[in-house]
């Protein structure tokens, strides 16, 4: 197996101290948002023998195994990652894999460079991803229902939120959640500035379920996010407890420090809470206008000690070992591709010893065999 070293992404919401804490160093006072684990072109790891992106692309069977590569082709396809948002992350959603490729294809006709700051598809893939806790983590996933959000938004008693309550109430779900949303993120921007001012107030005056969007309106003031994010559920997450996002969820994380793991993809579609490109027509093709129960994951235990996180997808599959010292080691040995990482206590890990931050890459068949104490979060594939 190959140790792990890591970049970290400086993103403005990162937290200053959270990835710090964890790694048991300094903090530099700058943001430390991502630390990412993988062979993502943008960022891969290093390894003794070279960028993990390399090494795959030298000998793809051998380091995925042949299943992995037969089902999803030469790369590694998730991307493992340690997030710690100590801001409001952009208010998003992503594709389906059919919306993708369309996407990607019809900007590529049209000749619209990667590069390009109102470019939607990066790539051809979809991007489910799940967000795993690792301390209490704030976000928001999923629409509540309409009579919910109508509720919650005459509870402010701003007028110029009435005609979305009124809206909300009107019309079948999700045409009310479709036309308030487009008229959120079509109002006129000094109009739409005023209330977002108007509601941040309110919601800081009344706190309480209001404070949340107080919150989100300090670090967004003005910004039509504000009030698009009051359509969805807010979760508060345990450590332990997780998220899946899927194809079409609109989604933000807003505070806290998880593990997230997703398909390897940059398609993101933007409904606020950034001053980055915001394509309203595409977005509205792309997002699932049904209210839904965020579904909180806690994980499934198995006779051998390992805790997965089920989900519906194959790119990735994200499990823990809680280890005990003096317990017999676990053999972790598989087909396909994993990368451990530890996250609490002392792992070892074939020779490695990890503590919280550090991870390995376990090529295909290579034994791997933990144990220690603490607590080691497994990535891999379903081939």
């Amino acid at each position: 197996m190959d140790r792990l070293d890591n970049t970290v992404r400086p993103y403005a919401w990162g937290s200053t101290t959270a990835i710090p804490r964890l790694l048991g160093v300094e903090p530099t006072g700058e943001p430390q948002a991502e630390m990412w684990m993988g062979a993502h072109p943008g960022a891969p790891s290093r390894t003794a023998r070279g960028p993990l992106d390399e090494v795959i692309g030298e000998d793809p069977e051998k380091e995925l195994g042949r299943a992995a590569v037969a089902k999803f082709g030469p790369r590694l396809p998730f991307l493992l990652k340690i997030l710690a948002a100590g801001a409001p992350l952009s208010l998003q959603v992503h594709p389906n894999l059919e919306q993708a490729k369309e996407g990607y294809e019809d900007e590529e006709l049209r000749g619209i460079p990667i590069s390009a700051a109102h470019r939607n598809y990066k790539d051809a893939n979809h991007k489910p991803e799940l967000i795993c806790a690792l301390t209490e983590f704030d976000g928001l996933c999923g629409f509540r229902s309409p009579d919910e959000t109508a509720e919650l938004l005459a509870g402010l008693d701003v007028d110029s939120l009435k005609p979305y309550v009124d809206l909300l109430h009107a019309h079948p779900e999700d045409a009310a959640l479709r036309e308030v949303l487009t008229a959120v993120l079509s109002a006129d921007p000094d109009d739409m500035a005023h209330t977002v001012t108007e509601t941040a107030a309110a919601c800081a005056r009344l706190g309480g379920a209001y404070a949340p969007y107080a919150d989100i309106a300090h670090h967004y003031p003005g910004d039509p996010g504000v009030i698009a994010a009051m359509l969805l559920n807010y979760v508060q997450l345990q450590p332990g407890e997780a998220l899946f996002l899927g194809a079409g969820v609109p989604h933000a994380y807003l505070n806290g420090l998880g593990v997230e793991i997703m398909a390897n993809s940059d398609n993101v579609l933007r409904c606020g809470l950034t001053p980055k490109h915001v394509d309203v027509p595409e977005l509205l093709r792309v997002v699932r206008f049904e209210a839904s129960d965020p579904g909180v994951l806690r994980p499934e235990a198995s006779p051998d000690g390992e805790e997965v996180y089920a989900t519906p997808i194959d790119e990735f599959r994200l499990s823990r070992y809680a280890l005990a010292e003096g317990a017999a080691p676990h053999d972790l040995t598989r087909d396909t591709p994993q990368i451990l990482l530890c996250t609490s206590g002392s792992v070892h890990a074939d020779g490695n010893t990890l503590a919280p931050g550090e991870s390995v890459f376990v090529p295909a068949g290579e034994k791997a065999e933990v144990s220690g104490s603490g607590t080691i979060f497994r990535a891999t594939v379903v081939a």
